[in-house]
């Protein structure tokens, strides 16, 4: 039988930030291949829109951190996602800059090898699409954090997309989506019941058993220090998931377990225990 979402909380999960983003460069399928090597429970990725309205796997706004955008196209500042077709993207390489950045400090420790190096040079960015065959593929699960487009390129039609998308190869069963925009959390739930929707969340709120329930959400997603205890408590009685961004030690992880918490985001996927089970 295909793994869903509601079989990824029979243990503590363990979700890969952005894929293994310690070990490969993060939001590529490099990073997913190392996530699930890892034994994650689930991936999450970003998703923005191209100019050329393509649902695309990047975090940031601009292409300037983790892309060679800069020396390709060095008359097209300030490199927005936005500004660029999907052809130019994939023209792109996302991740020669993991080797000189070593952002987590993996390739110092040696947890990095020099041949992995190699394979990340010329590392494409993924289509949201690509992405989710990657999840099909593996029977493996995906946290697609639509990321905040309000004013920008691409607000009023990227919800839509991305749930045509899901629904299209027959994936609903497999992701979660999630976004600190919380109408577009509205929105997914209009046009598809059947996703389940993570609501994020990066200050504290009051009452999250209201908010949580008022979008239909699945579960509740807040930051590391943006809940206290008995809200999570609440959140369990009600039959909501709570999921904590982003938590990269072990120690406190296992604490947040035994208060009740369901799964975490971390960029260490590979320290932790096998959430597929």
């Amino acid at each position: 039988m295909a793994l869903e979402i509601e079989d990824a909380f029979r243990k503590p999960l363990i979700a890969a930030h952005r894929g293994a983003r310690s070990l490969a460069p993060e939001n590529t399928l490099a990073s997913a291949r190392a996530a699930f090597a890892s034994g994650a429970g689930m991936w999450e990725i970003d998703v923005r829109m191209s100019r050329d309205g393509k649902p695309v796997v990047i975090h940031d706004q601009d292409l300037g951190r983790t892309s060679d955008a800069k020396w390709k196209f060095p008359d097209r500042n300030p490199w927005l996602v936005s500004d660029f077709n999907l052809s130019e993207l994939k023209a792109l390489d996302f991740g020669s800059w993991f080797a000189t950045a070593d952002p987590f400090g993996q390739i110092a420790a040696g947890e990095v090898s020099a041949s992995n190096l190699a394979e990340y040079e010329g590392e494409p960015v993924p289509t949201l699409e690509e992405a989710i065959l990657f999840t099909l593929r593996n029977d493996w699960l995906l946290d697609i954090e639509i990321k905040n487009l309000s004013g920008r390129p691409g607000h009023e039609c990227i919800v839509q997309k991305v749930v045509d998308l899901v629904r299209s190869m027959g994936a609903a069963g497999k992701v979660l989506i999630s976004s600190f925009n919380h109408h577009y959390l509205a929105q997914v739930k209009k046009l598809e019941r059947s996703i389940k929707t993570g609501v994020l969340i990066d200050s504290f709120k009051t009452d999250p058993v209201e908010l949580t329930a008022e979008l239909g959400a699945f579960a509740y997603i807040p930051g590391i220090r943006a809940f206290l205890p008995w809200q999570i408590r609440r959140l369990k009685q009600k039959g909501f998931r709570v999921l904590i961004w982003t938590l990269n030690s072990q120690r406190l992880a296992k604490v947040l377990f035994a208060t009740g918490i369901d799964g975490i985001f971390t960029d260490f996927p590979q320290n932790f225990f096998d959430g597929r089970g």
